[in-house]
């Protein structure tokens, strides 16, 4: 793929390292060309893509390999749809994905349940070992989630008392 700066012009920001101007190292940096020698590689063979594979929209293509062991699926899946449209250097990128990551793990509780398993979320989230090697640390958390749900609690009894 021959890299042409016309090629990318309709990337936002491409090309802003261009100028060496413009790089924070300059001119302390000495360019000799030698680094971008190692750049020219011959591509891997494709992946055969018989899934749905979610790539930044700011590359062309598909990396020649890719992790294909959950495909997207449900709401998370149509989350994480959402946050690809987007550039990786926005907020509509990211945190759609860490949105899309605690849903599905309601997802995976849900379907652990709809095939009649009952997860063992404690064991899962590894407080067994947290028990075991750092349990100061796990019995503040837990004492911190109570007082936090206690406070919640109230505050909710508090407003429907006053609504009464």
């Amino acid at each position: 793929m021959e890299n042409t700066p016309e090629k990318f012009k309709h990337i936002k920001g491409w090309g802003i390292d261009a100028d060496p101007k413009n790089d924070p190292t300059y001119p302390m940096k000495r360019r000799t060309n030698e680094e971008h020698k190692g750049y020219s590689w011959q591509r891997p063979t494709q992946q055969p893509i018989d899934i749905e594979v979610l790539h930044s929209n700011e590359r062309p293509n598909v990396t020649a390999v890719f992790g294909e062991s959950v495909p997207p699926s449900g709401l998370s899946g149509m989350i994480r749809r959402f946050a690809f449209k987007h550039s990786e250097n926005s907020y509509l990128h990211w945190l759609p994905l860490l949105l899309a990551d605690r849903v599905n793990v309601v997802e995976g509780i849900v379907e652990d349940f709809a095939h009649g398993k009952v997860p063992n979320i404690f064991e899962e989230k590894g407080y067994v070992a947290e028990w075991k090697y750092n349990r100061t640390s796990l019995l503040t958390k837990m004492a911190v989630v109570a007082a936090i749900t206690a406070a919640g609690v109230m505050l909710l009894a508090r407003k429907n008392e006053d609504d009464d």
